[in-house]
């Protein structure tokens, strides 16, 4: 994705099923697990860099032994900070106390972050708050051990602020209005009142405070807590959570919008945000690797023992298409085909945009992440070439010669390496004009190998606000002097906010939504801006369930393809000399590379679940208002 977007976050969760004198025994070190919590972190750093956070739970400690560790970072390298951290507590905990160098017993009792329940968790701040208070895991803390609840997650509410008024008619007094506290303090609130419930039960059963505090543990039920905390909830979440005596869940929300996947064996139940990151850490094959169902919660008792109920009732499934084409690391055997398909089916396109002259034209990718689906397209179009040549053959049989056969056969499609990124170079001047000249200049180009006849196809992951294509690679690519520079975006024209983990709350900031706007003018109908705010402004009184997404009718006037040249035409300036060419991936194609994650709402302005609609009309007031708060 050429322009900086802000996205997702990354989970883990491992629960280690038997005595940590076992993985010293089978693997060297008692660490096992917080070394497979740091490879699973590293392997999710794509999810986010903002910072990064560990947390871990020491089974069956005496009283007066700490059991609960964590750790959170934002500095620039967040996740190798929280691990040298780490590292260097327990280094010199072995060095100070050699005696612990063997001892599974006193390394547990002594050194902090081991433990049989470990989360980590990667993130970015979507809300642009980056300060350490905002980093998860986040923590309630409490003097019953069952009380203690850790929690981290990769989601976002939509309606937080109904969330939060809750809590303040219950009585509390939460900290913050942010999703992650609101959601965290209504979990507490359940597990203290079926804490109460229980001990009043326990009492009456003749259990002495005492004896009681271990039993409520046992008896705590997480299914009951989880299904009365979210009834209210509506967004995207995959979220984690922790009990200080050593019960753990990740809940899924009802859409399946953002990812869970887990692996259990007899030694090991882990949870990520991605499935090759287990299939990697642990070693195992695809199909051992479970995705977990939407609305449903995996649920760890103390004792082992793992459930996966439904909490929630699934909704009609709307998986994130996004994971599919940008975010997931592209390792997964199925994501892996799914973007070399998104850019093979844009192949007739980029024939048309190219008067079918494959001879001269010169294929190539930007940034990295769009190398696979460059790979789908340029099979694609390898493909259609060798039928081309039979044709050719065949019509030329009668008369075709040696040379002639040589000729045909020698026709290649033309790939090569145009951009590179200049790691090291720095924006750090914030003046417009000076800085829009640097970033100009953040990649290198490979002169040479284009030439003034040549059409310039370049595929993109997507094309989102479009403010790096303008100001440097539009640019970039006009220096080797191509006759008309394609851009291919595999995913579709972005056009509504996400309000469920992206960071893209600000519809003002599309270029499609540009693109719209231009178009209302030109063609004397801006009134519909004025007709689509009244609109939206009629129902801010309502329920969720009664809002309607009437920023549709934005777009409604115009063709995919009106707006697709019209965001090709704000891209470029009188300076570029080539033709400038756009072409986004219709919504079919989308669907039919990606059967199983049809989300789409970015796209198409179908949200997933009911609070969406009230989101887009928000960001569309505001836009309107000029506003520049968040929808969401």
């Amino acid at each position: 994705m050429s322009d900086v977007l802000k996205h997702e976050c990354g989970i883990a969760l491992i629960r280690l099923l038997k005595p940590l004198e076992y993985y010293k025994e089978k693997y060297g070190t008692a660490f096992y697990g917080v070394n497979k919590m740091y490879l699973m972190m590293e392997k999710q750093h794509n999810r986010g860099q903002d910072g990064a956070g560990f947390a871990s739970i020491k089974l069956d400690v005496k009283p007066g032994e700490r059991y609960i560790s964590r750790v959170r970072s934002n500095q620039a390298q967040p996740i190798q900070d929280i691990f040298a951290q780490i590292n260097e507590r327990v280094n010199q905990e072995l060095t100070d106390n050699p005696e612990y160098a063997n001892n599974v017993e006193l390394q547990k009792q002594h050194i902090p972050y081991i433990g049989e329940l470990l989360l980590g968790h990667v993130r970015y701040g979507t809300f642009g708050k980056n300060s350490i208070e905002s980093v998860h895991p986040f923590l309630r803390q409490n003097n019953w051990m069952h009380r203690n609840l850790i929690m981290a997650g990769n989601f976002n509410m939509t309606n937080v602020f109904k969330l939060f008024d809750n809590l303040v008619k219950l009585g509390q007094h939460p900290k913050d209005k942010a999703d992650t506290v609101t959601v965290m303090e209504k979990i507490g609130h359940f597990v203290d009142s079926e804490v109460r419930k229980l001990y009043k039960k326990l009492k009456k059963e003749g259990f002495s405070k005492i004896e009681a505090s271990p039993e409520i543990a046992k008896r705590l039920n997480i299914e009951k807590i989880l299904k009365k905390s979210s009834k209210d909830w509506d967004g995207g979440y995959a979220m984690v959570g922790l009990l200080g005596h050593g019960d753990s869940f990740v809940l899924r929300d009802p859409a399946g919008i953002r990812p869970a996947y887990y692996y259990k064996d007899d030694e090991i139940v882990v949870v990520a945000s991605e499935r090759p990151v287990i299939q990697t850490v642990f070693d195992v094959k695809f199909d051992d690797v479970k995705e977990l169902a939407p609305g449903h919660a995996i649920i760890t008792k103390k004792d082992g023992s793992v459930s996966i109920p439904e909490i929630l009732k699934p909704l009609e499934r709307k998986a994130c298409s996004f994971e599919r084409i940008y975010f997931s690391r592209g390792s997964d055997a199925e994501i892996y085909k799914e973007r070399k398909e998104l850019g093979a089916l844009l192949y007739p396109e980029v024939l048309k945009a190219i008067d079918n002259d494959t001879t001269n034209s010169v294929f190539s990718f930007i940034p990295n992440t769009a190398e696979v689906s460059f790979y789908g397209l340029v099979e694609a179009a390898q493909e259609d070439l060798n039928k081309r040549k039979n044709e050719t053959i065949l019509n030329e049989k009668e008369t075709l010669t040696d040379k002639r056969l040589e000729q045909i056969l020698s026709h290649r499609l033309r790939t090569e390496k145009i951009a590179i990124k200049d790691a090291k170079l720095r924006t750090f001047i914030t003046e417009d004009s000076s800085r829009d000249d640097l970033v100009a200049h953040v990649y290198d180009v490979t002169y040479g190998v284009v030439k003034p006849e040549d059409n310039l196809v370049i595929i993109d992951d997507s094309i989102v606000r479009g403010t790096t294509l303008k100001k440097s690679i539009i640019k970039m690519m006009d220096r080797l002097k191509p006759k008309r520079i394609v851009v291919v975006s595999s995913a579709p024209q972005i056009r509504f906010p996400d309000c469920y983990g992206i960071d893209m709350a600000r519809i003002e900031d599309f270029v499609a939504f540009k693109a719209a706007l231009e178009l209302l003018k030109e063609t004397n109908q801006y009134h519909v801006i004025d007709d689509v705010y009244k609109k939206c402004k009629s129902q801010e009184h309502l329920e969720d369930k009664d809002v309607k997404n009437f920023v549709k009718e934005v777009y409604a006037p115009f063709s995919y393809e009106a707006v697709s040249q019209k965001i090709a035409e704000l891209l470029s300036d009188e300076t570029v000399n080539a033709e400038v060419k756009v072409i986004y991936q219709p919504i079919d194609n989308l669907h039919k590379a990606c059967p199983k994650n049809l989300g789409d709402w970015y796209f198409t302005g179908d949200y997933p679940t009911v609070g969406g609609n009230r989101v887009v009309n928000r960001a569309f007031i505001n836009f309107v208002e000029g506003n520049k708060e968040r929808a969401y």
